[in-house]
């Protein structure tokens, strides 16, 4: 294929290039992928800034992105169900070994799985890209390009509130990382009932009291997703007995945290790894209109601009930052 294929790869902290490399051809059960949008995550900007994520570390040059959508360009011998055309999102993380978690529905937790640029995993920020066809969803027509991107991040969502056991009728806090009064609009445009500010003195326990204050009881669920030991705190103390606290945000590897307090009120704490199982249900919901991901991306860049987009990110002036890897075609 006399086709250019720039990719974005990180060489080291701090070192992201711009650079042509050769178009895979796809196995027996591969498809290739002429891709379209591509959102940048903060563990792309984490490699990129540390050039490491706790034990996975940058050993050797890899292309970076996971959150993808793009177009079947090939198909390998035995794929069936996908055809050159189709539009199709991309789940991430494929399980290399049918082994004990493959077998119980838990593949995301296959200590052998490939993932997209996760050390020495190559990611899908390129213009053409090999993945395994049974991790390709094709996408309704009514659904873009870049909602089926925001796919993976949403279903981080969907794994959370399963995991948790969110239902009609729960009541949640979510703990997040967003101290701008812009950010925080965005979410009560995408369904937030309440927006509690926090203040850098505010204390745990305070915190908690605040919630409650504002929801009129405390919440059955929280859904904590900074990793921040004080944040884990308040969600601890702020979750009613017998309630989960569904841990999303990963950050130091030991955190002091209120634990009998949580244990003699039968406050559960679970964690979540990724995903798995969610992209059908992510379709739907786009596809259906009952979600809508599209308010999520403040700014575009071209594929060559892709160290501009990092930047952004970084300095934290957008939400979702997606980069377009189709020259011909830059639309959502």
């Amino acid at each position: 294929m006399a086709e250019e294929n720039l990719s974005a790869v990180l060489y080291a902290k701090g070192d992201l290039r711009i650079e042509n490399r050769p178009i895979s051809e796809p196995g027996p059960n591969e498809v290739l992928l002429q891709m379209h949008s591509v959102g940048i995550c903060g563990s792309d900007v984490h490699y990129w800034q540390h050039g490491q994520i706790g034990d996975f570390v940058l050993k050797k040059p890899m292309v970076l992105g996971h959150e993808a959508a793009g177009r079947v360009v090939k198909v390998g011998s035995a794929v069936s169900h996908l055809k050159p055309g189709d539009r199709v999102a991309i789940e991430p993380g494929v399980p290399r070994d049918m082994d004990e978690f493959f077998k119980r529905g838990q593949y995301n937790l296959s200590p052998t799985i490939f993932f997209c640029a996760t050390p020495p995993d190559h990611g899908n920020l390129c213009r053409y890209y090999t993945h395994n066809a049974n991790f390709c969803y094709k996408l309704p027509d009514n659904v873009t390009f870049e909602e089926g991107a925001l796919i993976e991040p949403l279903s981080v969502g969907i794994h959370a509130c399963r995991r948790a056991g969110v239902t009609l009728g729960s009541t949640v806090l979510i703990c997040g990382a967003d101290l701008f009064a812009e950010r925080l609009g965005v979410a009560k445009e995408l369904g937030a009932d309440f927006q509690l500010t926090v203040k850098k003195d505010d204390g745990a326990q305070q915190l908690a009291k605040k919630v409650e204050e504002i929801l009129g009881a405390q919440p059955q669920i929280t859904i904590e997703c900074t990793g921040v030991e004080s944040c884990i705190q308040t969600a601890l103390y702020a979750t009613c007995s017998g309630g989960v606290v569904m841990l999303v945000g990963l950050g130091a590897a030991m955190t002091t945290v209120p634990l009998v307090n949580a244990a003699v009120r039968e406050v559960d704490i679970r964690g979540v790894f990724r995903y798995c199982n969610t992209w059908p249900m992510a379709i739907a919901m786009l596809s259906s209109g009952k979600v809508n991901v599209k308010p999520l991306v403040t700014h575009r860049f071209p594929l060559e601009q892709a160290v501009q987009a990092f930047e952004t990110t970084h300095q934290g002036l957008g939400i979702k930052v997606m980069l377009k890897c189709d020259k011909n075609d830059q639309n959502p």
